[in-house]
């Protein structure tokens, strides 16, 4: 295939969790190493690239880096050059919403205008201006999940009245995602499940999603024999706070498993939010001092913290495409993990599946491998074969590219106007 000028759209690209950022970070990889000329344009926070691709910030507003109304306020005096875009930002985020798909896509449309690109790559902002763009430039869209999937599992952890009408309204975005994505000719998903979720949510034809799922960079992931691991270390991946991680249950099983096992340690590779919900429990279930948090970790640090811990929990209510449970299982750890959405396309037969939302469950499955480490460390061994062959960068990428021959093909160019809405 002829090389490529190729631009990836991200909203927001955080480089060491949330998933985009890597994803972004991976796939330009990817790209660029079968020879594409890659160039990413990202809001704030922007992602770890590799030095041949070429960065390009769309600062924005940057609000949802502090949650003070001070700080949001001095960020938006301070901004250089306001424009129309800057003011709705502001006012959107002061009135509880989340505008930065809709107004980083706007951005992206007056990039896009003044500049060549054979192929387009948007990163699930599912914008108002990717129905104008698809018509200029051939386009594809990632949707890794419909994100109607978290408002559900959200609005399912609390029934406080206020709460709710708060939530709805920061998801109010979901507006114009359901009206883009059925328009969007060219979409690709991470799972088959996320294909199921988002032909019923975003009431998109089957035949315009296609299926391409993840990789993880197992030369990264990878077991690090030198290091003993700790018998009875756990490891999960999930932001404080966030009920769709399922965190919660991890931490009752990890109650129930202190009372048998002493030395029993938990590692949160994500943020503690002060004085937030999980705080208060792991209080509340007297694991202070079982319960570290650790964030801003490179992927190497991270697959050390692997190699480290005996068993790796996956403990989410849902996953369009699990990055966690590769990585565990590409650094052969021992792997329990819920049998939701699009885990167990991923583990096939190498990890204990259990049901979401049940912690004994997730503390029978784990006392399995504590009393019989050596069949499961077998096991994690066959999962990293399996990662390798099935999801690895190369042969994803391959897949990419396939699939960007057949938009190219089929794309009809007209003269580029500027008569969209934003």
């Amino acid at each position: 295939m002829a090389s490529l000028k190729i631009l990836i759209l991200s909203y927001r690209s955080a480089p060491f969790g949330g998933g985009q950022g890597i994803y972004v970070n991976d796939l330009s990889k990817a790209l660029l190493e079968l020879g594409h000329e890659v160039t990413i344009l990202s809001g704030p926070p922007y992602p770890h690239v590799d030095k041949n691709i070429k960065l390009i910030k769309s600062p924005g507003l940057n609000l949802f880096e502090t949650f003070s109304f001070k700080d949001r306020f001095y960020k938006f005096i301070n901004h250089k050059n306001k424009n129309f875009l800057d003011m709705y930002e502001f006012i959107s985020v002061l009135a509880g919403g989340f505008p930065e798909m809709r107004t980083f896509g706007a951005r992206a449309k007056k990039h896009i205008l003044k500049n060549n690109y054979d192929l387009v790559i948007d990163n699930q902002s599912i914008s108002y201006a990717m129905e104008y763009i698809q018509i200029t430039t051939p386009l594809i869209e990632v949707i890794h999940h419909p994100i109607t999937m978290d408002l559900k599992h959200d609005l399912e952890t609390n029934n406080n009245f206020f709460y709710k009408i708060s939530r709805l309204r920061w998801y109010s975005f979901l507006k114009m995602q359901k009206k883009v994505a059925p328009l969007l000719k060219n979409i690709v998903t991470v799972s088959r499940s996320s294909k199921r979720d988002i032909i019923t949510d975003f009431k998109v034809k089957s035949e315009n999603i296609s299926v391409i799922h993840n990789a993880v960079d197992s030369n990264i992931f990878r077991p690090y024999p030198e290091m003993e691991r700790m018998p009875h270390r756990l490891i999960t991946t999930a932001s404080a706070d966030v009920p769709l991680k399922g965190l919660d249950f991890t931490l009752h099983a990890l109650a129930l498993l202190a009372e048998e096992f002493e030395d029993i340690q938990l590692l949160v590779i994500g943020a503690s939010r002060e004085g937030g919900h999980t705080e208060r429990l792991i209080k509340k279930l007297n694991l202070n001092k079982r319960v570290t948090f650790k964030t801003g970790i490179t992927k190497d640090e991270i697959a050390q913290e692997y190699a480290r811990s005996s068993v790796a929990i996956v403990s989410s209510l849902y996953e369009g495409f699990g990055y966690p449970v590769a990585e565990a299982m590409s650094c052969s750890t021992p792997l329990v993990a819920t049998d939701v959405a699009s885990i167990p396309e991923i583990t096939d037969d190498f990890a204990i599946l259990i049901p979401p939302k049940n912690s004994i469950a997730i503390s029978d499955s784990v006392r399995k491998i504590f009393l019989e480490p050596n069949l499961y460390n077998e096991i994690a061994d066959k999962g990293r074969q399996h990662i390798q062959t099935k999801f690895n960068w190369l042969y994803i990428g391959k897949q990419y590219e396939d699939l960007m021959n057949e938009v190219i093909k089929n794309h009809k160019p007209i003269i580029k106007g500027n008569n969209a809405n934003f």
